[in-house]
């Protein structure tokens, strides 16, 4: 049994890491499928009287969404508000029908659609996971509740793997590449780069998702809908978003009704399961 006792970090107040592809485009007034691009859309087609309000899941696999008014008195939604649904991969769906109360302003406006990856009804199975990267040394400078990122739900089970730039990056479960995000240059500790890291999320067969981010410029090495194997080169580590130091930040995480939580894991190093610290009750 090998335990492992993460680095500790000089840092500001703990910040919430979020991994989301770039916002999609404002909803569009059009009868056409929003293009294929990795994101989610609400796309609105014109009828007498209404618009129906659809949502075209561009990711390879499910998501939750909730449409519901900006504001109380600029549109009314049948079914009542807020409307929830799960979309399947590369899925649209008829969510609601919207009838606007104010037909001076754009009907778009008075929407919002909230949408977190995952179906909340999966149940994720206790399974070992593999080291994401070729067995060695390994040094973690962060693992489970990390006073300087891992202190909210999304990341409570995270861990930063300390990784020189350019290593190889490998699939710790066998999955389907749900999203990616490959369009980030820059890194360090500035607040405005939180959220804006490479990465690729994986969906596993029980509905649980692992996301391997920072990955360096170039570092993705995978495309939306590819099934991987575990042990599969996945990716090149990196320091992009909000990182202080080049790492392969890794979660394991499921949709537990439209908020993501990180679940705690198991995995193997080279010389035997890991033990990271417990994160302190909250």
């Amino acid at each position: 049994m090998l335990l492992l006792l993460a680095v500790a970090a000089t840092a500001p107040a703990p910040a919430q890491q979020r991994f989301w592809p770039r916002p999609a485009p404002a909803p569009a007034d059009a009868g056409r499928a929003a293009p294929a691009d990795g994101r989610v859309h609400l796309r609105l087609v014109p009828r007498s009287g209404h618009h129906e309000a659809w949502v075209d899941n561009g990711l390879h696999g499910p998501v939750q969404v909730r449409l519901r008014p900006r504001r109380g008195d600029g549109v009314r939604l049948v079914p009542a508000s807020p409307v929830d649904a799960v979309v399947p991969a590369r899925g649209r769906m008829l969510v609601a029908r919207a009838y606007p109360l104010d037909p001076r302003r754009p009907l778009h406006a008075d929407l919002a659609l909230d949408q977190v990856p995952g179906d909340p009804r999966a149940t994720p199975l206790d399974v070992p996971y593999r080291l994401p990267f070729a067995h060695g040394h390994v040094r973690v400078d962060q693992a489970f509740g990390g006073a300087y990122s891992h202190a909210d739900a999304e990341n409570l089970h995270a861990v930063d793997f300390a990784l020189p730039e350019g290593t190889p990056v490998l699939a710790a479960r066998e999955g389907v590449v749900m999203q990616t995000e490959a369009g980030y240059r820059e890194g360090g500790p500035e607040p405005r780069l939180r959220g804006r890291a490479n990465f690729v999320r994986i969906l596993h067969a029980d509905g649980s998702m692992a996301t391997y981010a920072h990955l360096q410029p170039g570092g993705v090495l995978v495309r939306p809908g590819q099934h991987v194997r575990q042990g599969e080169r996945i990716g090149l580590s990196g320091n992009t978003g909000y990182s202080t130091a080049p790492h392969l930040h890794f979660v394991v995480q499921a949709n537990r009704g439209l908020r993501l939580v990180s679940l705690p894991f198991r995995m193997a190093g080279p010389e035997g399961e890991l033990h990271f610290p417990r994160p302190a009750a909250r």
